[in-house]
């Protein structure tokens, strides 16, 4: 009889052999909780059963052989102890059940029949505040070592070795409790039975129909079957609607991995086939590629970290990795916890990476995930977009920023005098530039800066020098008009000292003799050998605003009077 998974809640039935074959059908008890021994004011509920494990309409109850109590209802509440059956309708009385309810602090509970090859589970309760960290279980008054601590004890496929006298201890330093004493008896098995499995090689894909049918000799008819599943974690299930000796599962999944074996019962007592191990293969579903810094981008010589995982399949899987449809490594898995590939990033590792995913039943590929490096940029170099570093007041100037090297985007900064102009973005890379209007005080020094995230770089300062040309003009107009009247004054100078001399030396008479000395009028000078040095010309600046100065030299009236002496 299979173990219950919790055995206060679920249902189970009680055979009893016997050793000699009747004609007639029998009637089955049950108890629930599945046990015979109790805690004094607790209740267990007895269950009758006719033919075909079917509820009987009329049931007879009996207590200690006495006269039978005949009631309409096939379950009877218990609480004091003594020995039990039922008949159901007209066939034949179950086999009695000894009920006990204890006194004592401790109470050993187990199964009321024990067939070989059955998993069995002895139970330890204390009443109140025992602590049961100290509880030990004891075979013919030995103690057992278990690898398990708990108030339950574990008999695994239990054998004619284990009929024996148990029973449970709490022991500490001020007192020491004990249980009632159970006897275990192991009773054989000898029924045949053979499981068959459609498909027959005990590996099923989902999606799949799984058919099973359980065959059994060496036991009495009529039989009624029931079908049991063991998963991985030791638990075990009863199938529903699992009467008959086959039994069928359209289309299985993951869930349905396990060890099934079938029961048949006799309604005398049950067996238990060996059980067939079913493993459901589920095909890998997409993988999942994650970095392990969850960021797309790196840093040149980061370690990076790629993890695949497929959410769901069956192992044991293999991921492989790619970079750009490039083999990088392949690693198998027996858990469901994924696989990680690890490298150096570089500059020329930038691109899309994937993995696969495969168990057999088909790869799946996951989607491509983008990795590049960012490269930090190099100093920036900052150009001037005039000549020879000057301008004048109201000139446009271009600022022109270059980071030879770093990833972009690249955004620069440009100051003057540690005094922000402004930005410029360089979304793919190369130069930034900043245009603006100078004025006098935008003299001085400039710089840039560039930065992609990784540490901002500074270009070397440069100068650039703005002249305001308004300020500046009346200085070389003063100069140049300056410069003016000293030639002329040079320029008379001279004609007067060439006329002089030229009296000076006896040469020609500065006037005709055949004039008439007396005569009073005004006479035009007679220039000799200078017609061109007298002819004098104006002085002009560049500002037609400014007023033009003329200058002439003229003989003196007295040397036309004495021309006549």
């Amino acid at each position: 009889m299979p173990p219950s998974d919790s055995s206060w809640v679920v249902f189970v039935r009680l055979w009893l052999t016997l050793p000699v074959v009747k004609t007639a059908p029998q009637s089955v008890i049950s108890l629930e909780p599945p046990w015979t021994s109790f805690f004094q004011g607790e209740t267990v509920t007895l269950t009758c059963y006719g033919s075909g494990f079917n509820l009987p309409q009329k049931t007879k109850w009996y207590k200690n052989n006495m006269a039978p109590r005949e009631i309409q209802r096939p379950t009877l509440k218990v609480h004091v102890p003594g020995v039990y059956k039922c008949q159901a309708d007209n066939l034949l009385p179950s086999i009695p059940v000894h009920l006990n309810f204890h006194k004592g602090s401790l109470v050993l509970q187990a199964p009321p029949a024990v067939f070989e090859g059955d998993s069995v589970v002895l139970r330890c309760r204390a009443k109140g505040t025992i602590a049961q960290k100290s509880l030990t279980f004891y075979k013919n008054g030995v103690a057992l070592k278990t690898s398990r601590q708990g108030s339950e004890l574990y008999i695994h496929h239990a054998n004619l070795r284990d009929d024996d006298e148990y029973h449970c201890a709490v022991d500490v330093w001020y007192r020491a409790w004990s249980s009632n004493k159970v006897k275990i008896q192991v009773q054989g098995a000898f029924a045949d039975f053979q499981i068959h499995t459609v498909p027959g090689s005990k590996l099923v894909f989902e999606g799949q129909m799984l058919l099973f049918n359980c065959s059994v000799k060496g036991v009495p008819g009529p039989i009624r079957f029931s079908w049991y599943k063991r998963d991985k974690m030791n638990k075990e299930t009863k199938i529903p609607k699992s009467s008959e000796a086959e039994f069928k599962t359209s289309m299985v999944n993951s869930s349905d991995s396990g060890d099934y074996y079938c029961e048949a019962n006799n309604s005398r007592r049950s067996f238990v086939s060996q059980a067939v191990p079913i493993t459901i293969k589920v095909p890998v579903s997409q993988p999942v590629l994650t970095l392990s810094t969850g960021k797309p981008r790196a840093l040149e010589g980061e370690l990076m970290t790629l993890h695949c995982k497929s959410l769901r399949g069956s192992p044991r899987i293999q991921y492989e990795f790619y970079y750009e449809d490039v083999f990088l490594e392949i690693n198998s898995m027996l858990s469901g916890g994924g696989a990680s590939f690890n490298f150096s990033m570089t500059t020329a590792r930038s691109g899309n990476y994937y993995c696969t995913a495969d168990n057999g039943l088909g790869a799946q590929r996951s989607e491509a995930v983008w990795i590049s490096v960012i490269v930090p940029v190099s100093h920036p170099v900052l150009t001037l977009g005039v000549p020879g570093a000057q301008a004048a007041v109201g000139d446009v100037v271009e600022l022109h920023c270059e980071a030879l090297r770093g990833s972009p985007p690249i955004l620069y900064h440009f100051y003057h005098q540690n005094v922000t102009l402004g930005s410029s973005l360089a979304p793919s890379g190369g130069r930034g530039s900043f245009n603006f209007s100078v004025t006098a005080e935008h003299s001085g020094n400039y710089f840039c800066e560039a930065d992609n995230g990784r540490g901002p770089q500074s270009s070397d300062m440069l100068a650039l020098s703005v002249m305001d040309m308004i300020k500046n003009r009346s200085v070389p107009v003063a100069a140049g008009i300056t410069g003016g009247l000293l030639v002329v004054a040079g320029v008379a100078a001279g004609v007067l000292f060439y006329c002089w001399f030229s009296r000076k030396a006896g040469g020609k008479p500065a006037f005709d003799d055949s004039r008439n000395s007396s005569y009073s009028e005004p006479q035009e000078p007679t220039y000799y050998n200078v017609p061109v040095c007298i002819e004098l010309q104006p002085v002009y600046s560049n500002d037609p605003e400014e007023e033009v100065i003329y200058t002439q030299v003229r003989r003196p009236t007295e040397m036309r009077t004495s021309s006549g002496l």
